[in-house]
């Protein structure tokens, strides 16, 4: 169970060896066949996709996926590790990350359980007699970080982001998102007909019999689409302008006067203050539902996400269940991930800091920091300069743009101070009983940031992730450990392959500073306007330029990507190649050319580096899905769109006018 975020933080999707001999790209990857300037996503790493069919239980598949289920190996032999003692303190880091572990690999004790664990909770809700009831009843599973219907949760203020508040976010449904209920495309009318299959089982094995199971799947299949109705879409929540509603907390009772507010931040130990409602027509929506839907509606609604939260620590036919709609159809992975994947990944998202200062000591050893923090000062400053030799922007724009990007954080592997899970009951008993304690824990932590001042010290991921991301409203680029590993970064890897492959990723954090959500943020973090109206007209029209582009890319016929809902990140991909390029070519001044390794330039090194690292082969499910809700692009464009654009690429690899890599130039896109 984990909470749901305001949409701000601006994600990527992904052991540092020793330092020893230096090495180039990988060339076995490469599909000689393939012709770089026609098809530079085949080129990179065509050969090493025909050689590793994406495994049966992941839905993508890549060297850099590779590592990611690498990087969980890593995480397990720690657990390991730690679970083989029982002698731990109780409460200490040991203790508790090793009982979470060895409770959720203890198979046969949740099958011999069933639904048991779970039971008392649903018969908690049947018993609901009134609108009081159902009002505790949805405390009590937002504080364990199910946001059925809406949940809150801590933030940065968007208007004064050195101070945290409440921000009161809808949620509450089990679709992917709102188009799934409404779209009429037979993909949507697919996935609703099996959602109402998926729902039924469920209920089924946990005792509803068969029949009411049907009736209470269609129930909580209406009851969400009028919350869907209600809600934003995807292209909308990248708006943050749209979710900037300043409220007072007397303002509450107006929006929903059918809750009683005060006994819910009481009870929530949320200070009665002024708060963010980040979608007013939704609450208005929960509202109504509060008082026109009957109770019996509303209690298998809230059995249906109790049961769906707890699915996967409860007995094998839940976690089959629910892998075959949520994996198998969503996704297109024919096979689950071992039982110790998945509790490696659930021990990290409860328990992640128990495991960091461990995950850190062995894998990120203290040369990765300071190489990494050197090509970080490198591409701000050709972000810096990039910023200065704009010919579209004006003197007074362009003052305001270096002076955000003066305030830029960098955070680079693991913080400077682990949590301390200080209260949390963690036993070898129940996993169920686990997963409650450490989300309810994990919610509490969370809330106790509203009404004080902003921590800029946490972290948004934890150690072992291998992912990244930027946050606007602390103006900071984060990179845990768990990326910085090869093939994204190496110490052993030439220059040109780092700024490539890594070097790319810190571009494209460093420019979502700038793109069209980010650069609705000032140098301070607030959601505050600091283009001149021309600059902003301009930098629209550039922004259109890549929505174009990315309406034109198609994963089968008839289903294209949403140009508007990819905008940032393909802002990102672009500016980050170009920018990570030209640090790289800056670094090398002084020190002269590295070597040309297995027939390949330093500059041919550096894109194929990004070529390789995002080659990802992504089944067509999971295409469908990102294409519907996910702001990524699908891999090949996300290699092939930026690099079309760019005349280094180009130049590097002698494409010539009408290769399907060089955009004719009146099309080619350039924002930062």
């Amino acid at each position: 169970m984990s909470k749901s975020r305001l949409p701000l933080l601006l994600l990527l999707a992904v052991s540092t060896a020793s330092v020893g001999a230096v090495h180039g790209v990988q060339p076995g990857d490469i599909d000689r066949n393939a012709k770089p300037c026609e098809d530079f996503f085949a080129y990179a790493n065509g050969a090493w996709r025909q050689q590793n069919p994406i495994p049966d239980y992941m839905d993508r598949w890549s060297r850099r996926w590779q590592s990611g289920e690498l990087n969980k190996e890593r995480v397990r032999d720690i657990l390991t590790e730690l679970s083989a003692r029982q002698d731990w303190a109780k409460g200490s880091a040991g203790q508790l990350a090793g009982d979470f572990y060895a409770a959720c690999m203890d198979e046969s004790a949740a099958n011999a359980l069933g639904a048991k664990p779970v039971q008392p909770w649903l018969a908690e809700i049947d018993a609901i007699k009134d609108r009081a009831g159902l009002q505790r009843e949805i405390g009590k599973l937002n504080a364990v970080g199910i946001a059925a219907p809406f949940v809150v949760s801590s933030g940065e203020s968007l208007r004064e982001p050195s101070r945290t508040i409440a921000h009161l976010q809808a949620g509450g449904l089990g679709l992917p998102d709102r188009d799934y209920y409404l779209k009429p495309e037979p993909r949507f009318v697919e996935a609703r007909a099996k959602y109402l299959v998926h729902v039924a089982r469920m209920f089924e094995l946990a005792g509803v019999p068969a029949a009411d199971a049907q009736r209470d799947a269609q129930t909580v299949f209406d009851f969400e689409k009028r919350l869907a109705e209600a809600s934003l879409d995807n292209v909308q929540l990248r708006d943050p302008k749209r979710q900037d509603n300043p409220t007072a907390f007397a303002e509450l009772s107006k929006l929903a006067p059918g809750f009683d507010w005060g006994a819910y931040f009481d009870g929530a130990g949320i200070p009665r203050e002024a708060l963010n409602v980040t979608q007013p027509k939704f609450l208005r929506q929960f509202d109504q539902e509060l008082t026109a839907t009957p109770l019996a509606q509303w209690k298998a609604y809230l059995r249906w996400h109790a049961l769906e939260a707890s699915a996967d620590t409860l007995s094998q036919p839940f976690v089959e269940e629910n892998f075959a709609f949520n994996g198998k159809f969503l996704t297109g992975a024919t096979q689950m991930k071992p039982r110790w994947k998945r509790c490696a990944e659930l021990a990290d998202a409860q328990l992640g800091d128990a495991l960091g200062a461990k995950y850190v000591e062995k894998y990120f050893p203290p040369e990765a920091k300071a190489r990494m923090q050197d090509m970080v000062k490198n591409i701000l400053a050709a972000m810096d300069d990039t910023i200065r030799e704009l010919d579209w922007m004006d003197a007074a724009t362009k003052q305001k743009a270096l002076e955000k990007r003066s305030t830029f954080v960098a955070k680079l592997g693991y913080p400077d101070t682990f949590k301390d899970y200080a209260g949390v009951e963690v036993s070898r008993a129940s996993a169920w009983n686990n997963l409650q304690a450490t989300s309810r824990w994990n919610v509490a932590d969370d809330r106790r940031l509203i009404g004080k001042p902003t921590d800029r010290s946490r972290w948004g991921m934890t150690p072992p992730t291998s992912n990244a991301y930027y946050n606007p409203l602390q103006n900071e680029i984060v990179f845990p450990a768990g990326i910085l590993q090869p093939p994204a970064f190496d110490v052993n890897a030439t220059d040109a392959v780092n700024y490539g492959a890594i070097g790319v990723v810190i571009g494209h954090e460093i420019s979502h500073g700038f793109d069209d959500q980010g650069a609705q943020f000032d140098a301070q973090g607030r959601l505050s306007n600091w283009w001149t109206p021309a600059d902003g007209k301009q930098f629209a029209a550039k922004g259109q330029c890549v929505v174009d582009q990315f309406e034109g890319y198609f994963i089968e016929p008839g289903l294209h990507h949403n140009g508007k809902l990819v905008l940032g990140e393909s802002i990102g991909d672009l500016a980050g190649a170009k920018i990570a390029y030209r640090a790289y070519l800056k670094s090398r001044e002084g020190k002269g050319p590295e070597p040309t390794l297995d027939g390949f330039t330093p500059e041919q090194q550096f894109f194929i580096a990004w070529g390789q690292f995002r080659g990802d082969e992504t089944r067509l499910e999971t295409q469908r899905t990102m294409i519907q809700g996910d702001p990524h692009p699908v891999a090949k464009y996300r290699v092939n769109g930026p690099l079309s654009n760019l005349p280094a690429f180009q130049q590097t690899f002698q494409c010539k006018a009408g290769d399907a890599m060089v955009r004719a130039k009146e099309q080619q896109c350039e924002v930062w």
